[in-house]
């Protein structure tokens, strides 16, 4: 008797300026699941909030621009339901197979950015009982709010660049002001970005006063809040984290971006940025890397999965740590899955890890208690 499928909804899209990114991070998903182990259940979140069932990411981009999107036989819209009694988050009355064995093993939120990894979809799942994979509330929140992230990283000695946060609000009634303190406590260059943003979305390099205005302008546009951090002359590291309360760290990489910084445009548009794995640097320096970001992993309270990126000063040697990602992207191109491959663990090795983990947490999530 062969064994039953695990089944895993695949959630990306989303309201998100990373929809796209999370189009391209679900395709390679979807391509790299092993289909002898897993059935796999798309459900595309338009840039509208609307929740399609078995739309494929080649139609998301479409439906996310078509008001009737609904009314096409491939993408039927879906009702979020929280009965966790019969473990379900979404009734699914697309064909009578998947009404038949309706009941999510797991689900595998591809959703990068706010709406998705910011912790709201992660309370969406728990208050429906159902397993997800990757972080969860609090660390998804904390992961995705550069503010908070770094007050934490403060508070455990985990070294940062010097940095200021303002709120929108304080931008529009005292412009001058906020620009004269990062001129005097930060100076330039400076790189101005959206707190709850990533993928380089939003972000900017500011040289002098004319080009700081524009880009937290800019910054403001995606998010209430803004971050100004110290521009030092450094190389760009990542380690890649895969566990819970154990975490493992990957080999370190380095990432030699085509532009002046690793923008979106660097990231994803032009293929001219050169990614080292590993990294060109001693292997102490390798270690300190690695340790630090198992200690930011752990600090955060995050679990699955995690992308931790550093900065080494060039003059130094000084370690900083920049940013947790706590759903990295997983296109081909993606960082996260090429460290792990690095290390010994293939793509669809690594899809199962995380699998693996997601269910672990739950389960583990189960031991609790909800009543006296």
């Amino acid at each position: 008797m062969s064994k039953k499928k695990v089944r895993i909804g695949i959630v990306f899209g989303g309201r998100s300026g990373e929809h796209e990114v999370s189009i391209a991070s679900a395709r390679a998903v979807m391509e790299n699941l092993d289909r002898s182990k897993y059935e796999v259940v798309p459900i595309g979140i338009t840039k509208a909030g609307t929740w399609l069932l078995g739309s494929e990411p080649e139609l998301l981009q479409a439906a996310s621009q078509n008001v009737h999107a609904s009314e096409d036989p491939a993408i039927q819209a879906v009702t979020l339901t929280g009965d966790p009694t019969v473990k379900r988050l979404i009734p699914l009355h697309a064909n009578e197979e998947l009404q038949e064995n309706g009941a999510l093993d797991v689900i595998f939120p591809v959703l990068h950015g706010t709406y998705g990894e910011d912790g709201t979809l992660q309370g969406l799942l728990e208050m429906a009982n159902l397993p997800y994979i990757g972080c969860g509330v609090l660390g998804s929140a904390l992961g995705m709010d550069k503010e908070k992230m770094k007050m934490v990283f403060d508070s455990v000695g985990l070294p940062n660049v010097k940095y200021l946060v303002y709120r929108r609000n304080q931008w529009e009634r005292n412009p001058e002001a906020i620009l004269n303190a990062i001129e005097q406590q930060i100076g330039y260059p400076n790189f101005v970005k959206p707190v709850n943003l990533g993928s380089s979305v939003g972000i900017n390099k500011a040289h002098d006063r004319t080009e700081l205005e524009h880009a937290i302008n800019v910054a403001a546009e995606y998010d209430r809040k803004i971050i100004i951090e110290q521009g030092i002359n450094c190389r760009e590291l990542e380690c890649a984290i895969l566990g819970n309360d154990e975490p493992l760290a990957s080999v370190v990489g380095e990432v030699i971006p085509s532009n002046e910084f690793y923008d979106y445009n660097a990231k994803y548009i032009d293929n001219k940025s050169q990614v080292l794995i590993p990294a060109h640097i001693p292997q102490e320096q390798a270690e300190e890397v690695r340790r630090l970001a198992i200690q930011a992993f752990l600090a955060l309270d995050l679990s699955g999965l995690a992308r931790i990126d550093f900065f080494i000063e060039k003059e130094t040697g000084k370690v900083y740590i920049n940013e947790v990602n706590t759903l990295p992207g997983f296109t081909q191109i993606s960082m996260y899955a090429k460290l792990w491959n690095a290390s010994g663990i293939s793509y669809p090795e690594l899809l199962d890890r995380l699998i693996e983990l997601g269910i672990e947490r739950h389960e583990d999530r189960q031991r609790n208690r909800t009543s006296l």
